[in-house]
């Protein structure tokens, strides 16, 4: 049981570098993903890495509760999954664009009101 613990925090790990860039080990990964990540979800990730270290000593990894470890994992697996990341960087974009077109928009109105001001329009 422990062993599939292990694998699915290896698993966690690669998907922390592949969806959210943030490579490292799980606490470095979780830390550096932190913003991007659900409050609950970076608990339960942070759970996991606490737990990491007495997982690979043989005794000490009697002392855990591995059935709630393994749904933790399940859980934060299942939220990396379901990024989609051409939805995200579509989204990065929008925001740019934007926050241009907004920029502009103020720039009008300003030119605007500064000529009605001055009496040329």
């Amino acid at each position: 049981m422990a062993d599939t613990l292990i694998h699915k925090i290896a698993e966690l790990r690669e998907l922390l570098k592949d969806r959210e860039n943030a490579g490292g080990g799980l606490a470095l990964a979780l830390k550096r993903a932190r913003r991007r990540l659900p409050r609950r979800i970076y608990r339960l990730g942070q759970e996991l890495a606490a737990v990491q270290p007495l997982l690979e000593h043989p005794k000490l990894r009697m002392t855990v509760e591995e059935a709630k470890l393994s749904r933790s994992a399940d859980e934060v697996i299942k939220h990396l999954k379901s990024i989609n990341l051409a939805d995200r960087r579509r989204g990065r974009v929008l925001d740019i664009l934007a926050s241009m077109a907004f920029a502009l928009i103020v720039v009008a109105v300003l030119l605007i009101v500064l000529l009605r001001w001055r009496g040329f329009v």
